[in-house]
């Protein structure tokens, strides 16, 4: 291959015009026994190296591949590499724009429950039709007799992993834990050894975005502790809801009802930690350094969660309650004094010296009633559609 390669850029190549090589999906050339790396490495290192008009660019889906073979590569291709690129899904503003050149015009409530289903991923976007609403574009999608997307998970997995069932059974006990779990409940839950491979499985999770690692604070967590939370939006769709129904129909039919309203709740929490750039924006905030994560304390059988706390260098702290609505959210006596609580407990245990600053985040404000004071500061859904900082 590389070989047929050189002989024709050998006669293409002009002194001093840049010459690019491009190659897409890379990783799906190193099939097993091929010594496709060994060849790249020579091919770079014996011809493309000294003809310096000559630009390698190389690109795969298989983010874990082309980390372990190319960025951190050991073997021929060591330090290689002058710049690599890890590219996102869109945000809500990206996406929105990406459906308005489709001339799709739904409304950002419509695109913020499309986001939640297909998260940023242009292919994905790609297949909306204008004609269609969002409920109507998810059952095709997802649900009618011959939806495109109904076995994407498993095309994807098989994709990006050679073994993907160990991936497949992680990701299967991450849907159940909306605040995630550790590296040790996580071996736990599934039986598995707390070992090195446990460790590749997860690195690959980590680094092919659908699951993040972070920190809490309060919490007692071991020397390599931590919690590991799924974050990838057509991931946590497709094991909720595809596949479980014959119902041609299934999204228009139930929305509004207690499963999907529960989805939207748990999902729209994941646009927040997807968005919390736009959300220190919002807050004026944007400045300052910060730090992000959920909060949990367990005691005496019982346990208080904080959806997102927002820790700021200028000691303060936002401690986020999330809440998705398709109308303005009225907070009631009830969760009143579950706030009040869930506040008044970090402020305890956590920021005892420090302001503590009740914040909502939700899609379309704060109804104004006798319980609003106990969040004074509110972000809503207009202000998660501004552009990447």
């Amino acid at each position: 291959m590389f070989s047929r390669l050189q002989e024709l850029l050998n006669f293409k190549l002009k002194k001093g015009k840049r010459s690019v090589i491009f190659i897409d999906e890379l990783p799906c050339f190193d099939t097993h026994k091929s010594g496709f790396i060994k060849a790249l490495g020579h091919f770079w290192n014996n011809w493309c190296s000294v003809h310096p008009e000559v630009m390698l660019i190389v690109c795969g889906s298989a983010t874990t591949w082309m980390i372990r073979n190319l960025i951190d590569s050991h073997g021929g291709l060591h330090n290689r590499i002058t710049h690599e690129f890890h590219i996102r899904p869109f945000t809500l503003s990206e996406t929105e724009k990406y459906l308005e050149a489709k001339g799709i015009l739904w409304d950002r409530l419509s695109i913020l429950q499309i986001y939640m289903a297909l998260g940023g991923i242009p292919y994905y976007l790609d297949l909306l039709q204008a004609r269609e609403s969002c409920a109507q574009g998810i059952d095709r999608l997802f649900f009618s007799p011959d939806a495109k997307l109904r076995n994407e998970f498993k095309r994807l997995f098989s994709s990006l992993f050679r073994n993907p069932e160990g991936h497949v059974s992680i990701i299967n006990a991450l849907c159940k834990k909306k605040s995630g779990l550790t590296r040790e409940e996580i071996a736990n839950e599934l039986g598995l050894q707390n070992n090195g491979h446990l460790s590749k499985i997860l690195d690959d999770l980590v680094q092919c975005d659908f699951v993040r690692y972070y920190r809490t604070r309060g919490d007692k967590i071991k020397k390599n502790g931590g919690i590991y939370q799924l974050v990838d939006f057509f991931v946590m769709f497709q094991n909720q809801f595809v596949g479980r129904t014959t119902d041609p129909h299934y999204w228009s039919h139930h929305l509004n009802t207690p499963p999907v309203n529960n989805w939207m709740g748990l999902a729209f929490e994941r646009v927040c930690y997807s968005h919390v750039e736009q959300v220190k924006v919002a807050l004026g905030i944007d400045k300052i350094a910060t730090e992000y994560y959920c909060w949990r304390h367990q005691e005496d059988g019982s346990g208080v969660q904080v959806d997102l706390i927002i820790e700021r260098a200028d000691r303060v702290f936002n401690v986020c309650e999330i809440k998705y609505c398709d109308h303005e959210y009225s907070l009631q006596k009830g969760e009143d004094l579950k706030v009040r609580n869930r506040v008044g407990m970090f402020k305890e245990l956590v920021a005892k010296r420090r302001t503590v600053m009740p914040t909502l985040i939700t899609t379309f404000g704060l109804k104004d009633n006798s319980y609003a004071s106990a969040i004074p500061i509110t972000v809503c859904l207009d202000e998660l559609f501004v552009d990447r900082p």
